[in-house]
Formats: structure tokens, sequence, C-alpha cells
């Protein structure tokens, strides 16, 4: 199985081979509003794909119009002015973390888009198996608010570097969704979030009546549909934007997707960490809702074609499943102390907090469940899953093993300040026959951000490489072996590559090195990723060789500017290019 990465990027689709891979991105959700940063990119190789619709996308070099002039100019003005009203006069003061002057400042602060341009290889040379595209996004907000901001909050954008024959271009551009190309119309910011807009009664309350008196009066559609491509960008607030690489190495928006699914049904968001099974091409995947049934599993073939939902009326409230894990038998999602309540809006707070009254749990549902009534629960105190890095069986399927990261600093201050969040890579070993759990720590050092070869989703692998954190920082990469067994210290670390004082990095990507050899060693291959000089305006894409014990830097590309934090990436080789 494969993921992709986002919140704001990353996975593949079956036959070849995100982060678009065991997918990951951040925390990303929002009842029935239109999508924030948070992207995850999909890439599907198999041609039947949305077949009814690859005629249609072929040779477009325009992204289609996806809203029209509904509201006058005068009464955009009028919201604004209110709008403005309510952050000058009926905001509490902005704490920091929802400040935008605080979180979009050094290298968080928003870049424009940048057309295709050269780049420099400073140092090595660019492997051959790297021709292709590596893709990587991140919140990057085109109009900065007056009001409150966090950083899931944002537009999203996708930064490229396209390597054909030792050369190298980037371009960054928007993901045209539908809030993007509203508010560019309006020309100001309009859609709210539920991390940071609500900021004191007076104000919450203010921003729900404008919201809803926007929606009526057709300022925007919050389910507005279009659709479909190959490759996909994804965020939890809405359902999949088509995105198309271009021969030049530009990126184009298609549209939305909502997938060959019933006329009836309603399909208006899904999780930003779908798994893709490599194998029988099928996609599983998932949708939070502030409403019963909270929790909703559903699944495609490998045609694009949707599965009935299959809800989990077993999730007794509200909670931000931000990703889950798929094996050959079964799929396992994590109740969370993370939970929604609409009625913190009513008490001038975010809907989205803590409850530390909660005692996580472990569900296990049959991947082809028809419905919940095999599905079962086990408790797992102290375990709030934010990324699922891999997960196998093992024992003709009696046992399930998961590694994932886990939010330990489980507050209202780390959900406000991602920076201050605590995350732990752990291995999580499920007796399916007597429904039993046991945990081991992986490393003494914050990690996520954990990626993995993608021809080994849903398979027994040996190697994660993952984000190490200080301070809240992304300072370089760690190369875990799972499969040791370390009684004293904890630390299954092999390898590590720590970048230069003052350069920040965020999630590498696996590139195998013979991608069509299966005899190949797993960690035979290059890790990829962007970093910065947070002092500076440098920015550099990295290639490390990671059978190194010190992941060597074996070529390093100077790009012509910085390149903003962001979530997840995926890397697409130059035959997955031609088959878009």
């Amino acid at each position: 199985m494969e993921t992709l990465s986002s919140s704001f990027l990353a996975t593949p689709f079956p036959h070849h081979s995100s982060h678009l891979n065991y997918v990951s991105s951040s925390f990303r959700f929002s009842a029935k509003s239109p999508p924030n940063s948070s992207f995850t990119l999909i890439f599907n190789p198999i041609n039947k794909l949305i077949s009814h619709t690859a005629q249609t996308l072929k040779n477009k070099q325009i992204a289609p119009k996806i809203i029209k002039k509904k509201q006058s100019s005068s009464l955009a003005s009028i919201f604004k002015t209110l709008d403005d009203l309510v952050w000058n006069f009926i905001d509490l003061p902005l704490r920091p973390s929802i400040d935008p002057k605080h979180v979009l400042s050094g290298n968080f602060a928003p870049v424009d888009e940048l057309p295709p341009t050269p780049c420099e290889v400073v140092d090595g040379s660019l492997p051959s198996c790297l021709d292709g595209a590596y893709i990587r996004n991140g919140p990057n907000p085109r109009f900065i608010p007056p009001g409150p901001y966090h950083l899931f909050d944002g537009d999203g954008m996708l930064h490229m570097i396209r390597i054909s024959r030792g050369e190298a271009t980037f371009c960054s551009r928007y993901v045209k969704t539908y809030k993007y190309m509203v508010e560019q119309e309006i020309g100001y910011p309009i859609f709210p979030s539920v991390f940071s807009s609500f900021n004191g009664f007076g104000a919450s309350v203010a921003l729900s009546f404008l919201t809803l008196a926007k929606m009526l009066t057709a300022q925007f559609d919050p389910i507005r549909q279009g659709f479909a491509g190959h490759l996909f960008a994804l965020c939890e607030s809405d359902i999949p934007y088509a995105i198309k690489v271009t021969p030049d190495g530009d990126i184009i928006t298609m549209g939305r997707h909502g997938f060959q699914r019933s006329s009836r049904e309603w399909f208006f968001r899904m999780t930003a960490h779908p798994k893709i099974d490599r194998e029988t091409g099928e996609a599983f995947a998932y949708r939070c809702h502030p409403l019963w049934p909270f929790l909703t599993f559903f699944r495609f073939d490998s045609e694009g074609r949707k599965y009935k939902d299959v809800p989990i009326y077993s999730v007794h409230g509200p909670t931000l499943t931000h990703d889950f894990a798929v094996t050959k038998s079964y799929a396992i999602f994590a109740d969370v102390q993370i939970v929604m309540n609409l009625l913190r809006i009513l008490r001038g707070r975010s809907p989205v907090g803590i409850d530390s009254s909660k005692v996580p749990r472990l569900g296990v549902i049959p991947r082809y469940a028809e419905d919940e009534s095999e599905m079962w629960w086990m408790d797992a105190p102290g375990f709030n899953m934010l990324h699922c890095f891999s997960a196998w069986e093992e024992d003709g399927g009696d046992t399930i093993v998961i590694v994932a990261s886990n939010l330990v600093s489980v507050d209202q201050q780390s959900l406000e300040n991602v920076q201050l969040a605590k995350l732990i890579m752990e291995k999580l070993t499920i007796n399916v026959k007597s429904k039993t759990l046991q945990r081991q720590p992986l490393s003494h050092r914050l990690l996520d951000f954990g990626v993995i070869n993608p021809a080994y989703a849903a398979k027994k692998n040996r190697y994660v490489y993952a984000a190490a954190i200080e301070s809240g920082m992304w300072v370089g990469i760690v190369k875990v072996d799972p499969s040791l067994v370390v009684v004293d210290s904890n630390d299954c670390t092999v390898a590590s590559r720590f970048y230069e004082p003052g350069w920040f990095g965020g999630e590498p990507f696996f590139v195998a090195r013979q991608p069509n050899n299966p005899a190949a060693d797993e960690d035979d291959g290059y890790l990829i990723t962007y970093i910065h000089e947070e002092n500076g305006e440098g920015a550099k894409f990295l290639v490390m060789d990671a059978k190194s014990p010190t992941l060597d830097i074996i070529a390093t590309v100077k790009l012509p500017r910085r390149v903003p934090y962001g979530f997840h990436g995926i890397f697409l080789s130059e035959s997955d290019l031609n088959k878009l």
C-alpha cells in the first residue's frame, strides 16, 4: 500500500512507485469548508483510472474556470468592511500562535508563484534515476489575513524541481482550489478556519453569521465540484484536485475530481492520506465529520469507481483522525484525543481542541468490510497517532505491525503552535487473536515526516527515514531500523545526516536507484529534500545516499529562491510523467 504526502503533500498509485508515499501531511480539517493549505499529492499510473476524463484533459495548458462571478463588487465590499470590523474591533488581542505577523515570519512567510526557472547543480551530479519531478507542498496563503491565522491555514502551493539528463528547473504554483479562485476574484480572504478564526465569543458569533451570510448571497459555495486526472493534490477539507505537469516543467491545476460514484452520493471531502495497493490498484480512504457518523471508511477500485461508504458508528464523537494504516487484510484507525466540538465556538474558542479525559483507541476493521460489524477496538493510552509511516502483517495475518509518529505533547498550546509539538516514532505490534497491543519507542529523538521505500508499502520493511526535530525545526534526517531490539536506549537509529548550522529542512523522500530491479536492497537509493538557510535567502535541493551510514550528500542543486517550510512531497519518474 502506498500513501501520499500533505497537510499540505505526497503518494503514488499502484504498479510502480509519495509522500505521494505512505501518505503524510499536517492536521487538515474543516466542516464542509473548501481546502486550506494541507495537501497530499497522489499519482495513479493505471491508464484506465478515470479513463472517461483522460482524453478531455489531454494537452490542456490552462486550468478550467471553477467559479463564476456571482456577487457584485458592492456586496463584496460590504462583507470586507464587516470582516474588518470583526478583526479590528471585536477580535480579542491575537496570541503569537495565531498572529500572522508571528506565524508567517522567517521561512514560514509565503512566496509568489515562480515559472519554470533553470537551476545550477553546484556539487556532484544528479543520478539518472532522478529524471522526473519532485513536488512538495506547503500552506503559502495568497492573502495575509488581518485577523487570526494558523500554520494549517493557507491556499496550498506546490514547489517542483524537474530533472532531466542531469539538469534541473524549479517552479512554484498555487493549487487553484475553489477557495483560491473565489478569494482571487474578490481580492481578500473570506473563508473561516476551524483552527484560528474563532477568537473570543463576540468574534466567533459575528464570524459565524458572516459566513452564513456569504453562503446565502453566493459569495461562495462550499460543496461545488469539478473533474479528473491522474495526479492529485489532496486536502482534508475538500475532494482531490487534478494536477498536470507540463513538458516545460510547469504545474497546472485541472480542477476538482469527485471520482465515479453514485449520482445520489454526496462526496465532499476525504483524507489527505489515502492508501494505495500497488498490486491491485485499489485505493482506501476515509473522511471525518463534525456530525454523526463521525468517521466513514470507503475505497475505490482500479478503475476509479468508488464503493459504498462504510460508516463507523463506534466512534462516539468527532475526532481529528489525520492518518490511518492499511495492510493486506485490515484498515486500522486511531481514535485520538484531538477532537472537534462545535459548541466551543459559542465559548469563543476554536472548535478543535483536546479531550484529556479521553483514552485513545485503535480500531481494526477488515479492509473489504461492508459494514463495521467485524470491527473491534483496543485501548492505546498515550498514543495519539499523527502519521503512519509503514504497516504490514506477520504470522499469516495474526499480527499487525505499524510504525507511526505519536504526538506525546497533547495540549492546546501544542495544537495552536505546531513548533511546540513533541512527536516520537513508535512501533506497534497488534495480536489479532488476543486483541492486545505492544508498543516500542524507536528513537530518543523527536521525529516525524517518516517515509519508506515506496515499493515496500504494506509489506514488511526494514528502514524508515524521518525528519529530526530540535527546538521545533527540522534539523536533519535519520534512518531507523524498527527490526532492531534495543533494550536499554530505545534507539534504533542506524544512520543520520544533520544539516549545517542555520539550515533547516522537512520531509525527505526515497527514490530507488534501480526501481525495476526486484533484487535490489531495500535501501539502495537516494533521499531527496529541500533545505533553507534561516538567516539568509539560501535554498538547496539535496540528494543523499540512503545506504551510507552518514547519508552522504552526493548532489546539491542551488534553487533560484527559498522554498517555505511545508509538509509532504512525492517523486514522479520520467515514465510516470509520460503516463499522465
